[in-house]
């Protein structure tokens, strides 16, 4: 008899997995196991769920345990951590409620995830100091604010804030997603926000045009900014007082600490699964690592860059979604690539959107190897005379070379998280800045001027090149 598919980790990347080979091998035995009690769950909306925008914890679970196991017919086991591969012998050690055990398969997939970092700073484990990237975490700060909470959430959080005075300001150590949607979130809730950087920009990635726009919206919306400041501590007794940089000490009742996340590789790495120069799973084009029966998706895998042609490590939901998705296929018995990747992403500052996608700056992009120039426009939303338009910033990125796009960041207060995704589709497509300022969009005066921003920006790339 044919050993269990077996996955590990119950979110986007092995329940997609497990969900797409029981649709098309139905025959094929799948094992999930998933060391927490929440599956399939949408982390991205933990800011939100903090700021109130979102009730429960439950709203951001896509698909329930016993939806799978009932309806699905998947054997989903919570509560079980997987905490070693023999791959000789094609087992996993299991640790669940009833003790250990070990599990063979014929195939196996690590989609273990990443975490928050936690940077080694003095008084990290203070009271009121948090992290972001788990669905207990949200409750926690949530009920740390004082906000009452659902059974089901405040079941799962700790009780130590329960009698607590209400904060009144918080630090936010870190400017990127996190930092910046959970600075919106605090301010809800009528607190006092510092947010601290230690570069000179938030939202890295983004580049610093679009970088310094946010920064001034988020000063107009009374966030106060501490940017090129490196933090040396955390100080509290009972609970976190005060945030410290050099000879200052900026007095807080909450601390969160969002300075990204890393891939949680310990388990495949003690196994003898390959490591790439990100630090993540290396993967082929199916996902497989370089043991032919284990594959790594999701959050603790690289995947291709479509830009560059290399490995890449950018953590997001529809890269984690998309890869298991692929795999799963591919063990039903359709080889399918899990796909490259841009690194599109998208988020929510207050009143403005920002996104971005592929190389956005130059320096990254001659280490690419390319002859890099970007242009930086401004244009309207919407035809001139209709009325609740606004500016939108583009920074693009093209070769000098070949005259293809690289990428581009923008921001503004409408229309700017769906046009990037033009932009995207023209990186998969390696257009040239002509051939994307050449695209037939759609002209509408409530929706864009007749030359959309993207054609726009396009044209003065195409020019600039030239």
């Amino acid at each position: 008899m044919t050993a269990p598919v077996v996955v590990v980790g119950g979110d986007a990347a092995g329940m997609s997995a497990a969900s797409k080979l029981n649709r098309d091998a139905p025959d094929r035995e799948v094992i999930v196991f998933e060391r927490g009690e929440w599956v399939s769950y949408g982390a991205c909306g933990l800011p939100y769920y903090v700021k109130g925008a979102v009730e429960t914890l439950e709203d951001l679970v896509a698909v329930t345990p016993e939806e799978f196991i009932e309806e699905r017919g998947i054997d989903l086991r919570t509560n079980h951590e997987v905490t070693a591969i023999d791959r000789e012998a094609r087992t996993v050690t299991v640790d669940g409620p009833d003790g250990e055990f070990e599990q063979s398969y014929s195939d196996l997939l690590v989609a273990t995830g990443a975490r928050a970092v936690e940077p080694p700073l003095d008084g990290m484990d203070t009271k009121g100091v948090f992290t972001l990237h788990s669905m207990g975490a949200g409750a926690d700060i949530r009920q740390a604010l004082g906000v009452e909470t659902p059974a089901v959430d405040s079941r799962k959080a700790a009780t130590e804030y329960a009698d607590a005075k209400s904060p009144e300001s918080v630090g936010i150590i870190g400017g990127g997603y996190v930092g910046i949607e959970m600075a919106e979130a605090f301010a809800e809730h009528g607190l006092d926000v510092h947010l601290f950087e230690m570069l000179p920009h938030t939202l890295q990635p983004f580049g610093a045009e679009t970088a310094a726009t946010v920064e001034n919206h988020l000063r107009e919306k009374g966030v106060n900014l501490h940017l090129d400041t490196a933090i040396d501590g955390i100080r509290g007794d009972e609970r976190v007082s005060a945030i410290t940089a050099g000879d200052a000490a900026v007095p807080v009742d909450l601390a969160l600490v969002g300075v990204g996340v890393a891939p949680n590789t310990e388990l495949a790495a003690d196994a003898g699964i390959e490591l790439g120069d990100t630090g993540a799973i290396a993967t082929d084009e199916y996902g497989r690592t370089n043991d032919d029966h284990i594959y790594a998706a999701g959050d603790c895998a690289e995947a291709t860059h479509v830009v560059t042609g290399k490995p890449d490590h950018v953590p997001l939901a529809l890269t984690a979604n998309r890869s298991g998705r692929a795999i799963g296929q591919t063990l039903a018995g359709a080889p399918t690539p899990v796909g490259d990747i841009a690194g599109t992403a998208a988020v929510k500052a207050f009143d403005l959107e920002v996104a971005r996608t592929g190389l956005v700056d130059e320096e990254r992009g001659r280490a690419a190897g390319f002859d890099p120039v970007s242009v930086t426009i401004t244009a309207p939303s919407r035809a001139h005379y209709y009325p609740g338009g606004s500016k939108i910033e583009i920074t693009m990125l093209g070769d000098r070379e070949s005259g293809r796009v690289l990428g581009a960041s923008m921001v503004g207060r409408e229309g700017v998280a769906k046009r990037i995704d033009t932009v995207a589709t023209a990186l998969h497509t390696e257009l040239t800045a002509h051939q994307l300022a050449s695209l037939d969009l759609a002209y509408a005066p409530p929706f864009s001027p007749v030359w959309d921003p993207v054609l726009t920006v396009a044209k003065v790339l195409e020019s600039k090149l030239n």
